[in-house]
């Protein structure tokens, strides 16, 4: 019997909505296979779930530059201790945090409407902190203003906008060679796992003053001290918000997935939240201290709105200032790799690759979008947007369209209400959403050529340095060094001596060859009479994949009620 779900799957599919997207049983020759209308809304859901720390956490760290709040205290140069600055720099943070929701809404919004893609956007982790301690400095003690560090970030967007719409952003990622790309998905995964494990996360994994990293999960008591937090002296894993992030956040969410349950890292995350919310417990994301007090009072506002007054269009545009363009050039080339590989990475992971070309679909539109809001978050005062990696929690969830990027535009566009709510998701609640999505994407490395050592180490070198430096552009850079030196000296020996001398096990390399087409985007060969006259020869990943090969077999989100939507095209009379 047809349930409502299945009614309403086959029903959006069938509708111009359902083609727009490429919904299963649309009728469109590329429709994604596997993907439901409702599947798509919880995944988008729970890609915001994951993502929704960053409106507290950005605000938290861009706020730091001190903003447009100026340091007038001769005996105290960053204002520290100067009370009416720190007021200040509190109105900053609150703009802040509808800042980040409110370009989180836009830009995510966009890249579900027009590039048709299962991915956040939001303003990006790591570029921030270089934005706020790099560039512009704690309190603002850098190398320019807030101001001017905008400008910065206003004119990168522009700039990437126009290699967008020139293709070479995307032929930049098309170029590297495959095991690298595959060793960035992995990373990716490794990366966010060990978010997931870090304090930021459950708080399994701490500082340690002798081995940089060790167990954590202590209480505050038991730190090394108050200048080291999560550095544990002993008492580690003791921490029980830890543990209850570990159970139900974790293992409770792993066996909702073996037994199918839809949305089960939603209800993971959800179910740690509200756990956490009460002030009288062990696990309280809300203790008894100063700033126990300034989230509870921010928690218990519930709904509000806090018009822009400090950052909103701040933009000072002093391109005179010679470091205003060392901060866009250390932006452009960090941005443009960080974005371009995760961008690239959750398209693979979703099933959206063409295996031929190498390019993903809709990756024109994708990185305009992208370069746009970059523009349009320096207006509102935050740092660089960029893809979230958390979008892998959505995909894995089963979103494979703009829908589910949609609706996490939408999801964060209520929180620009319900910030409050919304920005006290604590993040023992997500880290194990986060670990269990890195298991997921870890499985990249089975593509891996490892036969071929010229192969292996550079992508074991990507692999290892994404999570341990946290970020993936810098990974992603000594990867292609590390290829490029490895197999540069071979690959000259080889001409020299007239393919005489030549590794022994060379025939197991890859061969690095430029993807077919052009480097110019179908547009640009369109107005030039270049353009194929079809797309018959653009084959998606999916097509040679498995049904479900992108989606997690352990969750349920390639079934409706036993059904798919080919059953109910096959028996229209049962809607």
């Amino acid at each position: 019997m047809v349930n409502f779900v299945d009614r309403l799957n086959a029903q959006v599919a069938f509708s111009p909505v359902g083609r727009w997207f490429k919904l299963e049983g649309s009728g469109h020759p590329k429709e994604r296979v596997g993907s439901r209308f409702v599947t798509e809304i919880r995944a988008g859901l729970t890609t915001w779930a994951a993502m929704a720390y960053i409106i507290s956490v950005n605000a938290s760290i861009v706020s730091d530059s001190g903003g447009t709040c100026v340091c007038t205290n001769t005996t105290d140069p960053s204002c520290t201790t100067d009370t009416d600055y720190l007021a200040c720099v509190n109105d900053v943070r609150n703009d802040l945090i509808i800042s980040t929701a409110s370009m989180a809404a836009l830009s995510s919004f966009l890249m579900g409407l027009l590039a048709n893609l299962p991915v956040g956007m939001a303003p990006g982790l790591g570029l921030n902190a270089y934005f706020a301690y790099s560039i512009v400095g704690f309190h603002g003690t850098g190398m320019v203003t807030y101001q001017e560090a905008l400008a910065a970030v206003f004119l990168e967007g522009w700039i990437f906008l126009a290699l967008s719409l020139l293709g070479l952003r995307q032929w930049l990622v098309r170029i590297i060679p495959e095991s690298l790309v595959l060793a960035v998905g992995a990373g990716i995964g490794l990366f966010i796992a060990f978010i997931g494990l870090s304090p930021s996360g459950l708080g399994v994994i701490g500082g340690d003053t002798t081995n940089l990293v060790g167990l954590g999960g202590c209480t505050p008591d038991n730190y090394v001290s108050a200048d080291l937090p999560y550095y544990c002296a002993h008492g580690q894993l003791r921490n029980p918000t830890m543990w209850l992030g570990i159970f139900l956040g974790g293992i409770l969410t792993v066996l909702l997935m073996l037994y199918r349950v839809r949305g089960a890292i939603l209800i993971g995350i959800f179910l740690v939240s509200i756990i956490s919310w009460p002030r009288p417990t062990a696990v309280t994301y809300f203790p008894h201290t100063d700033a126990g007090d300034a989230l509870f009072d921010y928690f218990k506002q519930v709904v509000t709105f806090h018009p822009l007054s400090k950052v909103g269009n701040v933009i000072d545009y002093n391109y005179g200032n010679p470091r205003v363009w060392y901060a866009l050039i250390t932006f452009l080339y960090v941005d443009i790799l960080d974005t371009t590989g995760t961008l690239y990475s959750m398209a693979k992971f979703a099933g959206l690759r063409d295996p031929v070309t190498l390019d993903f679909e809709g990756s024109t539109m994708a990185y305009c979008v992208d370069a746009f809001s970059i523009s349009m978050g320096a207006l509102v005062g935050t740092s660089p947007v960029t893809a979230f990696i958390e979008s892998a929690t959505g995909i894995s969830e089963g979103g494979k369209t703009g829908i589910t990027a949609i609706v996490v535009g939408l999801a964060f566009f209520v929180s620009i209400f319900f910030a409050p709510i919304f920005a006290s998701i604590p993040g023992w609640a997500t880290g194990g959403a986060l670990i269990i999505v890195g298991s997921l994407m870890i499985r990249n490395v089975r593509e891996i050529n490892w036969d071929y050592i010229g192969d292996a180490v550079p992508a074991f070198i990507t692999l290892i340095i994404i999570p341990l430096s946290y970020n993936i552009a810098y990974g992603l850079i000594a990867g292609i060094l590390s290829y490029v030196a490895i197999n540069f000296i071979p690959w000259v020996i080889r001409k020299l001596s007239n393919e005489r001398i030549v590794p022994p096990n060379y025939d197991a390399s890859e061969e690095w060859t430029i993807p077919p087409g052009s480097i110019f985007p179908l547009w640009i060969l369109q107005i030039t009479g270049r353009a194929p006259p079809t797309e018959e020869g653009l084959v998606l990943e999916e097509r040679y994949a498995p049904r479900h090969a992108s989606v997690d077999t352990a969750s349920q989100d390639h079934v409706n009620g036993g059904r798919s939507i080919s059953t109910l095209e096959k028996h229209p009379e049962a809607i």
